[in-house]
C-alpha cells in the first residue's frame, strides 16, 4: 500500500507507541486522525504532525464505546476523504495490586480496551476500508501474547486474543482486500511502564524482564507498524526485534 495520500486512524495516539506510529504515518505522507481519551496528549500529537508539515486531526475517543469508535471512523472519512489504515493500538495494564487481587472493574476495562475494542474497531472499519478498495488494519499485540505474564494474566490473555484474532482475520485479504496484521512489542519505554506498578514506578516484573529482554523504543515499534501497513500479508504478525534463543525456549515451553 502506498501511504502517501492515504488516511490512517490511530487509537491511543496521544502517547507512547500510538504517538510514534501517528508521527511515522504522517512522515510517510498519510493524513492521520489521532484518537485518544486523553485530550491534551492527543491534541499534542496532532500538533506535532502539523508542525512538521503533515495533516492531522484529533478526536476524543473512549474505545470501550462502540459509538465512539464509529464516530471516529466517520470523522476520519469526513476530514480526509476516507480510511485506508486502522491502527488498533489503545491498551492498558492493570498495575498494582496484581493478580489475583486486581480490582474486578479494572480487569473488565482492561479486557474491553485491549481486546474488545480491537475486534469491534476492526468490524466497524470494514465498510470504510472497502470504500477505498481495501486497506490495512494493524493491531498492537505484545510479546505477552506468547509469553505468560504472571502478575498480569488478563493482559497476556487479551494480547493472546489480539494475536489469534489477527491470525483468524487472514481470510479477509482474499474476501475483502483488507490485510489484518499485528505487531508484538516487548519492553517499550512508554508511560505505560510506570503504570505497571503503583502509577509512579514500574512493577517488579519489569525489572525481572530486563534480565532477558532488550528495551525497545516506540519509534522502533512504529517502524514495524508502518511496514505492516505497507507490506504486511493478512494474518501476519511480527516481533519488533530479534528474540534471543533463551526467550524463544521460554515461549516454546509456555513458562514465565
Amino acid at each position: 500500500m502506498e501511504l502517501a495520500g492515504a488516511t490512517a486512524v490511530v487509537t491511543g495516539g496521544g502517547s507512547g507507541i500510538g504517538r510514534a506510529s501517528a508521527l511515522a504515518f504522517a512522515a510517510a505522507g498519510a493524513s492521520v486522525l489521532v484518537a485518544d481519551i486523553a485530550e491534551a496528549d492527543g491534541q499534542e500529537t496532532a500538533q506535532l504532525i502539523e508542525k512538521d508539515g503533515g495533516k492531522a486531526a484529533f478526536t476524543r475517543v473512549d474505545v470501550t464505546e462502540a459509538d465512539d469508535l464509529a464516530r471516529m471512523l466517520d470523522e476520519a472519512e469526513s476530514a480526509f476523504g476516507g480510511v485506508d489504515v486502522l491502527h488498533n493500538n489503545a491498551g492498558i495494564v492493570c498495575g498494582e495490586p496484581h493478580w489475583p487481587d486486581t480490582d474486578t472493574a479494572v480487569l473488565m476495562r482492561q479486557v474491553t480496551i485491549n481486546l474488545a475494542s480491537v475486534v469491534v474497531g476492526t468490524r466497524l472499519a470494514v465498510p470504510y476500508l472497502a470504500r477505498r478498495g481495501g486497506g490495512a488494519v494493524v493491531n498492537t499485540a505484545s510479546m505477552a501474547s506468547v509469553l505468560p505474564l504472571m502478575d498480569e494474566p488478563a493482559y497476556s490473555a487479551t494480547k493472546a486474543g489480539v494475536l489469534m484474532f489477527t491470525r483468524t482475520c487472514a481470510v479477509m485479504e482474499a474476501s475483502h482486500g483488507i490485510r489484518v496484521t499485528a505487531v508484538l512489542p516487548g519492553l517499550v519505554k512508554t508511560p505505560l511502564i510506570n503504570k505497571s506498578g503503583d502509577g509512579t514506578r514500574q512493577a517488579a516484573w519489569v525489572g525481572m524482564a530486563e534480565s532477558f529482554m532488550v528495551w525497545q523504543t516506540p519509534e522502533q515499534v512504529a517502524d514495524v507498524v508502518v511496514d505492516l501497513a505497507r507490506n504486511g500479508a493478512g494474518g501476519e504478525w511480527r516481533f519488533v526485534s530479534d528474540v534471543p534463543e533463551p526467550l524463544r525456549e521460554l515461549m516454546r515451553a509456555g513458562m514465565p
